[in-house]
């Protein structure tokens, strides 16, 4: 008997693992992203690395290049990389969520301008 259940528990843990990590789309690779911060457009380009929740890669700007970290919780993404306005430094945020068609939208931040608005990004 308890054969029985320890072998039920196992094929349900299995399948929830399994169902998991097939709901949880992967992010590498290229995205474009479009943000509308405070009446402000702009369009970047950023490469994502993804290591189980772990994100890393680089956000290509009319600035220039800078590297990004984040976190991938199931459908839940958070990113952000450090670069300069007129050469005051400053810290982008961006927040959202993947949808099934692998576009990502949500809010992006600027918290050292107390600014704020909303992204989209497609591969």
């Amino acid at each position: 008997m308890k054969k029985t259940v320890a072998a039920i528990v196992f094929m349900f843990m299995t399948s929830v693992a399994i169902a998991s990590a097939t709901d949880a789309p992967s992010v590498n690779g290229k995205w474009k992203v479009h943000s509308d911060i405070a009446g402000n457009e702009s369009d970047i380009t950023c490469t994502f690395v993804q290591a189980g929740n772990d994100l890393t890669g680089n956000c290509d700007t009319d600035q220039g290049k800078y590297d990004l970290t984040g976190k991938v919780d199931g459908k839940k993404i958070k990113w952000s990389f450090k670069s300069e306005y007129n050469g005051t430094p400053l810290t982008i945020t961006y927040d959202g969520v993947i949808d099934a068609s692998n576009k990502i939208s949500g809010t992006t931040a600027v918290p050292d301008f107390g600014v704020e608005g909303e992204f989209s990004a497609t591969k």
